[in-house]
C-alpha cells in the first residue's frame, strides 16, 4: 500500500474508532434487556425505563353489559404462534460445501484500528497464535465437527463523516486485501470480507469485490447495523437490511460459484435486534450459498443466550453464528462463553465469530 493511501485511510479508521460501535454492538445491552426498536434508539436511556405512575380517574370505573360478558364467555381462544422449526429445511450441501460438516472459527477487525477487533489488536503472529488456540478448543469442545479456521475483515467500513463518495464509508484498498489474505493462507484459513455499506448499497460494494470472490476461499458478510436506508449518520441509529438485499448478495455470489465452477460461499449477515433484518421469509435459498445469521451483540452471557433467541432462534433462516467479544462482553467482570457454553445453545452454531 502506498503511504499516502494507508495516511488517509488510517485518518478515516482513526476518526472512525470514536463512534465506529456508538449505537450498533455496544447498544445490545440497552435493546436486548429494554426492548427498544431502531426507531427509539436515538434517544434511548442508558438502562429500561422505570414504567410511569399511573394516575387513578376520578370517573366511575365502567362495567360490562351482560351481553358483552356473555360474548366474552364464547370468544374463540387466540390461535397459539407455531414455534421455530430447527433444523430449517434447506438445500442439500452439495460437494465442497463447508457447513455444516465443518464449524468455521473467525477473527474479526481490521488491522488499520486496534479497537475494532482481535484482528487488528494483535501484531500478525501473535493474532494467528491466538487463533490456533481457539480452534484448538472448539476442536477439544465438539470433536464430531472440525474447525475451518477464518480471517473476518471489514473491507468497507462505515463512517461518521461523509467523505469524497458522501456515503459515510470508507473501503479498504486492494492491498490491504490482499495482506490479510496472506496470513490466512499461512494457517489454511478462509477469508470473510465484510461490508458496512454507511449510506450507500450493497450493489455499489460488492461489485467491486469480485476479483477476491471469484477465488474458492474467499467469502462474504454484510452488516446491516450500518445500512443508513433513512440516510442517517452511522453509529446514531441502527441501520437496517431486508430479505431484497439478501437475496441480491447471494445471487451475485450465487451467479460467481456457477461461472468459476467453485464449491459453496458462505454468507454471515449479522444481527442483534429485530428490525436489522426484515421479511425473513423471503430470503431464498440455494445450495450454491450457505447463509449464516450471527448473533452480532455484547453483554453477560445471559443476556447474549436471551437475544440469541430473540432474534436469530425466533426467526429460522438456514444455519446460525455467535460473536463473542474479548473485551466488551467480559468489561463488567463477566466471563467469555466458553465453546461449551455456546454449544449449549438451540440450534448450536454453525460459525463463530471472535472480536
Amino acid at each position: 500500500m502506498r503511504r499516502g493511501r494507508g495516511d488517509a485511510i488510517h485518518q478515516a479508521m482513526t476518526k472512525l474508532n470514536r463512534t465506529a460501535r456508538l449505537a450498533g454492538v455496544m447498544i445490545m445491552a440497552v435493546v436486548g434487556s429494554a426492548g427498544y426498536t431502531p426507531s427509539s434508539l436515538a434517544q434511548a436511556p442508558t438502562q429500561a425505563a422505570k414504567p410511569a405512575k399511573v394516575v387513578k380517574s376520578a370517573k366511575p370505573k365502567a362495567t360490562k353489559s351482560a351481553a358483552a360478558r356473555s360474548a366474552d364467555s364464547t370468544a374463540k381462544p387466540k390461535p397459539k404462534v407455531a414455534a421455530p422449526v430447527w433444523p430449517v429445511d434447506s438445500p442439500t450441501p452439495i460437494a465442497g460445501a463447508l457447513l455444516p460438516a465443518k464449524r468455521i472459527v473467525a477473527f474479526y477487525g481490521n488491522p488499520l484500528a486496534k479497537r475494532m477487533g482481535i484482528l487488528g489488536e494483535l501484531p500478525p503472529d501473535e493474532m494467528l497464535a491466538k487463533l490456533d488456540r481457539e480452534v484448538a478448543a472448539w476442536n477439544a469442545a465438539d470433536p464430531a465437527t472440525p474447525v475451518q479456521p477464518a480471517l473476518h475483515l471489514i473491507a468497507v467500513v462505515a463512517s461518521d463523516s461523509p467523505g469524497k463518495s458522501g456515503k459515510y464509508r470508507t473501503r479498504m484498498d486492494s492491498a490491504l486485501i490482499e495482506q490479510v489474505y496472506s496470513w490466512a493462507q499461512k494457517k489454511n484459513a478462509i477469508l470473510f470480507l465484510d461490508v458496512q455499506v454507511g449510506q450507500g448499497t450493497l450493489q455499489e460494494e460488492l461489485p467491486r469485490l469480485r476479483p477476491f470472490l471469484r477465488r474458492p476461499d474467499v467469502h462474504l458478510g454484510i452488516d446491516p447495523e450500518f445500512s443508513m436506508k433513512g440516510k442517517h449518520v452511522p453509529g446514531t441509529k441502527i441501520g437496517t437490511f431486508d430479505a431484497a438485499d439478501v437475496n441480491y448478495a447471494a445471487s451475485l455470489l450465487q451467479d460467481i460459484v456457477t461461472e468459476e465452477h467453485l464449491p459453496p460461499k458462505v454468507l454471515v449477515v449479522h444481527r442483534f435486534t429485530r428490525d436489522m433484518l426484515t421479511g425473513y421469509r423471503r430470503i431464498k435459498l440455494d445450495p450454491r450459498v450457505q447463509i449464516v445469521i450471527n448473533m452480532d451483540g455484547w453483554g453477560p452471557p445471559s443476556l447474549k443466550r436471551e437475544s440469541y433467541r430473540a432474534y436469530v432462534y425466533k426467526y429460522p433462516v438456514e444455519y446460525t453464528g455467535f460473536k463473542l467479544f474479548y473485551k466488551n462482553d467480559t468489561k463488567k467482570g463477566d466471563k467469555l462463553m466458553s465453546p461449551a457454553s455456546v454449544l449449549a445453545l438451540n440450534p448450536r452454531p454453525i460459525y463463530i465469530q471472535y472480536q
